[in-house]
C-alpha cells in the first residue's frame, strides 16, 4: 500500500524533507502523497518516515492503493533507475557540486 495524508494535516512541513522518493508534495489545501512514488519507504528505511515524524498522526496506508513488500521494493528499484538515468544522485549520496 502506499500511504495517504487525511485531512486533519496541519501543514506542518515535517513530512516533505524526510521522503526519500519525494513523493510528498504540497497540494490545494493540505500536503499530499504520489502513490506513483511512495515505496512506504522500502529500500531506504525499515519504517515509513512520514509516519514517524508526523505530529498528528494523519498518514494511514492508503486502503485504495494496495502493494506487497515486493511490490514495494519493484517500484523503489524503478525509481532508483529511473533517478540514475536523469543524473540524479541517491537520496544521502552528494554530487561534486555538494562538495
Amino acid at each position: 500500500m502506499a500511504l495517504m495524508i487525511t485531512d486533519e494535516c496541519i501543514n506542518c512541513d515535517v513530512c516533505e524533507p524526510v521522503c526519500p522518493n519525494n513523493a510528498i508534495y504540497m497540494g490545494e489545501q493540505i500536503y499530499e502523497i504520489d502513490p506513483h512514488q511512495c515505496t512506504e519507504c522500502v529500500g531506504h528505511y525499515a519504517e515509513p518516515q512520514c509516519q514517524i515524524v508526523c505530529p498528528v498522526q494523519c498518514i494511514p496506508f492508503d486502503p485504495a492503493w494496495r502493494e506487497s513488500t515486493e511490490q514495494l521494493q519493484a517500484k523503489y528499484e524503478r525509481l532508483q533507475a529511473s533517478a540514475q538515468a536523469h543524473g540524479q544522485p541517491e537520496p544521502g549520496q552528494h554530487t561534486a557540486q555538494d562538495t
